[in-house]
């Protein structure tokens, strides 16, 4: 019996041996275009692929594979694992192989902007990822990733295990290249040696031109493989008429190379291939060494998404790809397993430890209906789950997302920086051939020594890495206290500002509100009030909402429920008008209102008065001190009544306070000191998102609402107060290494821009002062990593 192609469907011919191994069996193909295009889908992560396709793909062929695997990017049942869409828009992050400077990420951006469809795309050379956003109904995302191939790079969606093993492989041929320029530099510098000493006497001058044959040998596969990596960078800035740090290196290598061979094949002149193996040795170790620690500081929040698992148990214990879970669907979460995704508990009472997210060691508590998030870690209790949201959409994912969109939305200094970069290769460039047209009419024995030597000794390189490798730093110590930063510029305004705006409940306090007592008017009874009470404010998204969950019973339903934002809820209950509230919402009498209490009415007559307590949290007014010590204005802008305002404010030494406040109050007071004063605002709920969106520097309380959290520059998830104290630290921390990277880097391009020009600097020190500077800014910013924020 025939056998058919499992990727095309057509037959497979007899004698023939091409097999590809998918979703665990191997599988026969029908020619070596069929075997390399699934063997590259395979490779890519996308098996899901085949899961999913409703038809055979088409007969492939051998050119180009890598091009063709992309159009099953396109397929919408893979898209799910990794694209987010709103409406017709659609954003992915990608991995990146190839770029080196900011330069590389400059030309992906520039040319990608330019293509249609695309509404952003944003590149971090740090990590070597992007954030890709396009229009659907006007392109595909295979062709984008075609447009970054034809660069000279490749693209494919991010995931941590795929970029992981594409840095092992990358690391690998770095260590063939340094190990052969290495080899080479050890020999051709002996021959070297021999030629400059003569220490075998006077030689002959055919022994002479014999060691520089030899030395050309060595230094020829040093030239051709070795320093490629420099030649392709190099190419790509050329072709795509920028330019980039590789420019002057290569240049360099390549001038040196032509006239050492001209030199050997002439007999007449100097040769330079000893200069040209240790260039090529030394560039490649700084690179390596440069690699290594870029890769620790984007791996941390890349090593996020490795904490949810490749397989998830049904309830009736099989075992599936976590890839195939959909919304709806329902898993088995055993006991001391990361669990696969997003969902709720479906029963049970389960221990769950979120430090992943929340930075909390301590176990959580959850029940029935409660949510929980991929990649935390079940306790002691097996559990049943039910999926709510795709990989791409689970909050890790978001998380990391929301990771790399800060560290890609660069502060003005990083762009200056790179824009001083790209213009200071032309720069050198000028320089150096200026160098070489003075040398040549004073000094022409070491004219081409010395251009060399300025080439090579400025390249900016540690320039461009100066800000973006602090940033990656300092962005992934912030999420390991707990915080998710949404926007860049909160480093640079955390260190700025001088008026702290701070919400009242569920900020300052727990928010763990519960009803403590219930005053009710003659003629009502008390169980039906706090249902219409429960009923009401089962409509509202706030801490004092949910503490009348308990009373909620199905027999009293509302019409017409409307929130009033800042004062209450109002509905119909039996066509009549029930209000809950403050008292001048409720009663329109604030004489009435009480610390602690809202209000009930019926048709406007007075029902019922609940009483409410909300613990202060107990970091609160060690944050409030601190921000004070350190001269930092303190205002409690709340909504609620004055009384509850001061009974709190009086607990944390808090003396401006704004009560009574409505959104639009909340607004217009920020406004009114937004002039003069840098404001940081902290809530967490509906009525706080416009004052959020407002701050020169928000913060949303994890346990908040979406919308506040949504509003907000930063979102604390573990509602500890006192991590923004460790968050300011780390702040200051980081605008400190930013400028000291910056004075490092300008002040040694200062300095050995002069001694070379000047003759002064060999170029095989040249060529170490360069890669030393570049490893000496991101082992700087390295130390953000072990910031304690104390």
């Amino acid at each position: 019996m025939c056998k058919s192609c499992y990727h095309c469907g057509e037959d497979v011919p007899v004698n023939t041996d091409y097999k590809v191994e998918i979703l665990g069996e191997t599988r026969d193909m029908c020619c070596p275009g069929c075997e390399s295009v699934a063997q590259t889908i395979v490779d890519s992560g996308l098996v899901s692929y085949y899961q999913y396709r409703t038809a055979p793909a088409e007969k492939a062929d051998l050119v180009p594979e890598q091009l063709k695997a992309l159009i099953h990017y396109d397929n919408e049942e893979v898209q799910l694992e990794f694209v987010r869409n709103s409406d017709n828009i659609a954003e992915v992050t990608l991995s990146l192989d190839g770029i080196s400077c900011a330069a590389c990420a400059w030309l992906i951006e520039k040319q990608l902007s330019h293509t249609q469809g695309v509404s952003q795309i944003r590149v971090n050379t740090t990590t070597n990822r992007a954030i890709l956003a396009w229009d659907k109904q006007q392109t595909r995302l295979s062709e984008l990733l075609a447009v970054i191939h034809r660069l000279g790079y490749k693209a494919a969606p991010f995931e941590a295990d795929q970029q992981e093993a594409a840095y092992h492989r990358s690391m690998k041929q770095y260590l063939y290249r340094l190990g052969i320029a290495g080899l080479a530099t050890m020999q051709v510098m002996m021959l070297a040696v021999a030629l400059y000493l003569e220490v075998f006497g006077d030689l002959d001058a055919e022994f002479k031109n014999y060691f520089r044959w030899v030395s050309l040998i060595f230094a020829t596969p040093v030239m051709l493989y070795s320093a490629l990596p420099f030649y392709m960078n190099a190419w790509r800035s050329i072709r795509s008429r920028t330019l980039g740090m590789d420019v002057p290196v290569s240049i360099a290598m390549i001038f040196a190379y032509v006239a050492s061979l001209i030199a050997t094949v002439t007999e007449q002149g100097e040769v330079f291939f000893e200069s040209i193996s240790m260039f090529a040795f030394f560039l490649l170790v700084g690179r390596f060494l440069e690699m290594r620690a870029r890769r620790k500081a984007a791996a941390a929040s890349g090593n996020l998404l490795k904490l949810i698992p490749a397989m998830a148990t049904t309830l009736e214990g099989k075992q599936i790809p976590v890839k195939s879970l959909r919304i709806g669907d329902r898993v088995k979460v055993l006991p001391g397993e990361h669990i696969p995704a997003d969902g709720f508990v479906l029963q049970g009472r389960i221990h769950v430890d979120e430090a992943m997210l929340t930075g909390e060691s301590l176990p959580v508590v959850k029940v029935a209906g409660d949510s929980v998030f991929a990649g935390s870690l079940n306790g002691d209790e097996a559990f049943e789950l039910e999926v709510s949201a795709s990989k791409a959409e689970s909050v890790i994912s978001n998380i990391v997302r929301l990771q790399d969109e800060a560290q890609l939305s660069k502060p003005k200094i990083a762009e200056v920086a790179d824009v001083v970069a790209r213009y200071f290769v032309g720069a050198i460039l000028l320089i150096a051939i200026g160098t070489w047209l003075y040398w040549t009419q004073h000094q022409p024995e070491d004219a081409f020594w010395i251009m060399l030597a300025v080439l090579v000794a400025t390249c900016p390189c540690a320039l461009s890495l100066a800000t973006p490798t602090a940033l990656t730093c300092a962005t992934s110590r912030m999420g390991n206290f707990g915080i998710l930063l949404r926007k860049s510029h909160v480093f640079e305004t955390l260190c700025k500002v001088n008026h702290l705006i701070v919400d009242k409940t569920g900020t300052l306090t727990q928010g763990d509100i519960e009803i403590s007592s219930v005053e009710v008017a003659d003629g009502y009874d008390k169980s039906t009030l706090l249902a219409i009470a429960a009923e009401l404010e089962s409509h509202a998204n706030h801490p004092l909402a949910r503490a009348f969950l308990p009373y909620k019973q199905q027999a009293v339903v509302l019409d017409d429920v409307e929130n009033i934002i800042g004062s209450g809820l109002q509905g119909h209950y039996q066509q009549q008008l029930v209000k809950i509230g403050s008292a001048e919402f409720v009663l329109g009498d604030t004489q009435s209102a009480q610390p602690n209490s809202i209000y009930l009415s019926i048709d406007n007559e007075y029902c019922a008065t609940f009483e409410y307590r909300d613990p202060v949290r107990p970091e609160s007014q060690d944050l409030i001190k601190q921000f004070q010590d350190a001269g930092i204005k303190v205002t409690l802008l709340t909504g609620d009544n004055r009384q509850n305002a001061e009974l709190v404010a009086n607990q944390m030494g808090i003396k401006n306070i704004v009560a009574d406040a409505k959104p639009e109050d909340k607004l217009a007071y920020l406004k009114s000191v937004a002039a003069n004063d840098v404001t940081m605002m902290i809530g967490d709920g509906i009525n706080d998102a416009p004052t959020l969106a407002g701050a020169h520097l928000s913060v949303a309380m994890g346990g908040g609402t979406d919308v506040a959290k949504a509003s907000a520059d930063m979102v604390l998830l573990g509602d500890k107060l006192d991590r923004l104290l460790k968050a300011r630290a780390l702040a200051l921390k980081t605008r400190r290494i930013i400028a000291e990277n910056l004075a490092w880097s300008l002040g040694y391009n200062l300095l050995i821009l002069p001694l070379a020009v000047a003759g002064m600097v060999a170029p095989y020190f040249a060529v170490v002062g360069m890669s030393a500077s570049s490893i000496i800014v991101v082992s700087n910013s390295l130390r953000l990593l072990k910031e304690q924020g104390k």
